[in-house]
């Protein structure tokens, strides 16, 4: 039994029902795709693909789905499960793992549907195949999503490994305004730092390469910023999110995103002093690693990045405030 999120839809349902291999629970916290999926599942059922004997295997194959109210905590396995037992959706604490006491009680495997859908070409073609994808520990495919300032945002699917320049350009038909108008790039979703152009050249998309420029694959969600963009407020925006996504089990993240919050919008208008950006900084390390679960980290990775490299910007700002102020005065 495998609840899957299915808040990354496939883009066509058909194909999914089409990879029987195992019986699912689907969290769906979409609404377009949900009655295209209830017709596919009703189809196999029909067709004996589904349901008892399923393909006169002589085992009962079942399929559910649950769907979801959206809520981004609900992306962690356990919180999942807490969410399709009808609790709140909040992380458990682990041990016991899902593997040994996941939906009500019973050994739970939480996949995502990315990782379902890849299933059937790897069975049919072999594991040395799909590794035969991207670099060494970093093999096989991801589906990238390239959204922001792009002239065609897109999901796609892409071996590993390949250069995040190339990635765009090829798939996104580049930035707008050209590369050189490139400013920064989250590329690994909303939870990861952000990487500013210089860094982006030589930048590859895979989890050692992006490690090894401080910041993380993540989701493969490319978010891309060009210099019309306003950088601090696009992170205080993140921070804000995670805030209301909070779940609020946890102090220092329930706490410590509040602050960051705070701390954020006065940095937008410059309304701080230099030594404030050390004290976002210990905020955030106070808040990262000390959370039942990643959303704490992904609230404090942005900050950092914004830290990590536009700490001049932020200081710039803060000195015309306080030059404004004086000439005000």
């Amino acid at each position: 039994m495998i609840p899957t999120n299915l808040s990354r839809a496939v883009s066509s349902p058909a194909k999914l029902w089409e990879q029987r291999l195992l019986t699912f629970i689907f969290e769906a916290n979409f609404t377009m795709r949900l009655p295209t999926c209830k017709l596919q599942l009703q189809r196999h059922i029909r067709r004996v693909f589904l349901g008892k004997n399923a393909c006169g295997s002589g085992y009962d194959f079942d399929v559910f789905m649950h769907r979801g109210a959206g809520a981004y905590i609900c992306g962690e396995e356990t919180a999942l499960i807490e969410s399709i037992e009808g609790k709140q959706g909040k992380p458990r604490l682990k041990p016991p793992f899902p593997a040994d006491v996941g939906v009500f009680g019973c050994p739970t495997t939480v996949t995502n549907v990315e990782t379902v859908a890849v299933s059937p070409s790897i069975c049919r073609r072999g594991g040395t195949w799909f590794a035969s994808f991207g670099r060494t520990r970093n093999s096989g495919t991801k589906l990238f999503n390239i959204s922001g300032h792009v002239n065609r945002p897109c999901t796609v699917e892409e071996e590993m490994s390949i250069p995040l320049k190339e990635l765009i350009e090829i798939h996104a038909g580049g930035v707008i305004g050209g590369w050189d108008n490139l400013l920064a790039i989250i590329p690994g979703g909303s939870s990861t730092p952000l990487i500013p152009k210089k860094v982006c050249e030589e930048a590859i998309m895979d989890f050692d390469g992006l490690v090894a420029v401080q910041t993380s694959l993540g989701t493969a969600a490319i978010i891309v910023m060009n210099k019309q963009t306003d950088i601090v407020r696009a992170i205080a925006r993140l921070i804000m999110f995670y805030k209301h996504e909070s779940c609020g089990q946890c102090t220092p993240c329930r706490e410590g995103v509040s602050w960051m919050n705070k701390m954020m919008y006065r940095f937008v208008d410059g309304n701080a002093k230099p030594e404030e950006i050390d004290m976002l900084w210990e905020i955030s390390k106070q808040i990262e690693g000390h959370s039942i679960c990643a959303l704490g980290d992904g609230a404090a990775w942005p900050v950092q990045g914004l830290i990590r490299h536009f700490r001049p910007e932020l200081e710039e700002r803060m000195r015309k405030y306080h030059e404004k102020e004086r000439v005000a005065c």
